[in-house]
């Protein structure tokens, strides 16, 4: 059987898909600014035989590496993601915080094994597309700043998806699960006020102060969330308050801010009304202000059709076995997080059935590695977050699915999950989800039939809405310093 030579392609090449990962867990590159990691990328694909674009959508880390059997239909595309985050420095594989490079940066997000197990999918799904002879074409997409920079939904503006008959991707978590339902859509946007210096004591009068009006801006907005819709989201954070000297009028000062709704119109209607904050703010302290546009994401759209599929690989394959040293490291790990009351998984919170596996599944809760598959649910509920793989499912049919990479508690973003993303734990994990989207992939190129039920389904979750991209015509990419 196919999926055996695939699984059999990964098992080989397990050892190059986690020096992979570890290398960009160590570079951990901000968004935008992955340029090792991209041409670490660039690198093997070419050597592997895949014809690479570099430069997409006018972002210098944005890539592709294409592989085209027979006829070069159907087209999928394995989405992959490689950037850090800022201020999360860690050693690996240890129990307690220990910073490797102060205030350096760290893959709290897991992106260093999102990437690699996409890599390792695509080269197999290559091999298996060769040895058959399946016509098709697969399409590995280095995709970078996820985290601030949003390329997905920079390409989605440039039409980039409509070419593909579906998208897959995955992602590290603390379950192995399928993603349904819908996101936030968001955008980001910083706002740079410019005053004039002055003696704050001596000559206050002349002095105007930018960072006035970064905090009448907040204030302004802080006013205006008892106005906002229930599904709504604002977020701030200062990137520049103007010096260290309190005896000097703040002649510039910076905040950038996230807006977030469902919908892309509800986001950009609140966006307006945070840019008129920034406007009033800017008029009560006769300071001007620069806007600088810096990304945006679309709400997701799920397919069932392509949720099924992938739990029926993900049920198919193997789960990782771990050691009792990794079960003990897991366990002391988990210690370290924040203690919740709450289950594990999605759809523990909306299927009384489901939650009554759940709970024995994962004993109420408490164990530390969440080692089995959370039963599958499919929805259209509503989860806080966003994603740019939002982008891709408005222009194609796209499923995303997770898998145990970190301990069961481990919070988002945190130094848990960097000391976890170059462990044994993650290395697992992230070789599993190699293996569920080379199949799922497979699957695709196999049979037909399941690639025009997602594309009828795709059809009619839009019922007739066309994609609104949240990042305005022109505005190019913008990497924050």
């Amino acid at each position: 059987m196919y999926k055996n030579e695939i699984i059999k392609t990964i098992d080989d090449s397990t050892q190059e898909i986690i020096d992979i990962s570890h290398s960009i867990w160590e570079y951990a590159e901000l968004s935008l600014k992955e340029k090792k990691s991209a041409a670490l990328y660039v690198k093997k694909l070419r050597e592997n035989g895949f014809d690479v674009e570099t430069g997409l959508a006018g972002i210098e880390t944005a890539f592709c590496g294409r592989y085209v059997s027979g006829s070069g239909k159907p087209v999928i595309g394995i989405l992959a993601e490689f950037d850090a985050l800022s201020g999360l420095s860690q050693k690996a594989c240890s129990t307690q915080h220990e910073e490797t490079v102060k205030g350096g940066s760290g893959h709290g997000c897991g992106h260093n094994m999102l990437g690699a197990a996409s890599y390792g999918a695509a080269l197999a799904v290559k091999k298996y597309l060769e040895d058959t002879g399946t016509d098709g074409t697969v399409i590995f997409y280095g995709c970078p700043g996820e985290e601030g920079g949003a390329a997905k939904a920079f390409m989605a503006r440039e039409h980039m998806w409509e070419i593909l008959d579906a998208a897959v991707t995955w992602h590290p978590d603390t379950t192995n699960e399928v993603s349904t339902g819908t996101c936030n859509s968001c955008t980001q946007v910083l706002y740079k006020f410019k005053g004039i210096a002055a003696h704050a004591a001596g000559d206050p009068e002349n002095g105007r102060s930018a960072l006035d009006a970064v905090e009448l801006m907040n204030i302004g907005v802080n006013y205006l969330r008892e106005h906002m819709k229930s599904d709504c989201r604002v977020h701030y954070a200062m990137v520049d308050g103007g010096g260290m000297s309190p005896n000097v009028v703040q002649p510039h000062a910076s905040v950038l801010y996230m807006v977030r709704a469902v919908s892309v119109k509800d986001t950009l209607e609140l966006q307006d009304r945070v840019d008129k904050c920034a406007e009033g703010a800017a008029l009560m302290t006769g300071t001007s202000f620069e806007r600088i546009f810096v990304d945006g994401t679309a709400n997701t759209v799920p397919n069932t059709t392509l949720e099924k599929l992938a739990y029926e690989n993900m049920q198919s394959i193997a789960l990782p076995e771990y050691t009792e040293d990794e079960l003990k490291f897991a366990a002391e790990l988990d210690a370290t997080c924040p203690e919740t009351d709450e289950l594990p998984g999605f759809g523990a919170k909306f299927d009384r059935d489901i939650k009554k596996q759940v709970k024995e599944l994962s004993d109420n809760g408490k164990k530390y590695l969440n080692d089995f598959i959370m039963p599958f649910y499919s929805g259209n509920e509503f989860e806080a977050g966003s994603t740019d793989v939002g982008d891709v499912s408005w222009q194609t049919p796209a499923v995303q699915f997770n898998t145990v990479c970190f301990t069961a508690h481990s919070p988002g973003h945190s130094w848990q999950n960097v000391s976890a993303g170059a462990s044994p734990i993650g290395d697992k994990g992230m070789i599993y989800a190699a293996k569920v989207l080379a199949c799922t992939t497979a699957d695709l190129f196999n049979d037909p039939e399941i690639i025009r039920k997602a594309s009828e389904e795709f059809r009619m979750r839009l019922d007739g809405k066309s994609y609104l991209c949240p990042i305005p015509e022109g505005v190019p990419p913008y990497i924050i310093e």
